[in-house]
């Protein structure tokens, strides 16, 4: 899973990456109203949503990773008695990552909301007010976002441990009482 979630979120980083780098190059879209500079701002307006959708999928995924396997760890630890710290090692790495995955997630949707409030595009006449706040957000965004997920990458590594104790110790107990391994 730490393989598949960190290419996973690499490329969700380079979404995020592509849409900034398009909105910083589009100048003036305000006031240029060629047909290339308005192209590139709704590819811009287009990336920025499938970007969005990409960082709540990885961080989804983050989420149900922990969901499915602190249960699974409880199940096995309550099935062959294992010591009850290896539930509570597991539970504490799902909330510490599911704190870090719905900020990387709310971050986005900050980005995307103000992104819509500062597009010209809706017609508003305080929409360049809010050009600035979303370039902010998005610098901002980028970077707790893309800490967000290294920070989820190395809790899935440690739970990845965590499951490979429990695996260690079923096996044990299984060849103790001569069961089939």
């Amino acid at each position: 899973m730490t393989r598949i979630f960190l290419g996973l979120a690499w490329f969700a980083v380079l979404c995020l990456a592509a849409t900034m780098i398009i909105g910083l190059s589009l100048g003036d879209i305000r006031h240029d109203v060629s047909p290339d500079v308005q192209r590139w701002g709704s590819v811009h307006r287009l990336l920025g949503v499938a970007t969005a959708l990409t960082v709540m999928f990885v961080d989804s995924i983050g989420i149900t990773y922990f969901i499915g396997t602190s249960r699974w760890c409880k199940e096995v630890v309550e099935t062959y008695n294992l010591d009850v710290e290896l539930i509570r090692r597991g539970t504490l790495l799902k909330r510490r990552t599911f704190f870090w995955a719905l900020l990387s997630m709310l971050s986005v949707v900050g980005i995307v909301a103000l992104g819509g409030a500062a597009d010209p595009a809706t017609g508003r006449a305080t929409s360049e007010a809010w050009v600035t706040p979303h370039l902010l957000a998005a610098l901002g965004g980028f970077a707790f976002i893309a800490g967000s997920f290294f920070v989820q990458w190395q809790n899935i590594a440690i739970n990845h441990e965590l499951i490979e104790q429990v695996l260690a110790e079923v096996h044990r107990i299984r060849l103790e009482r001569g069961l089939e391994v």
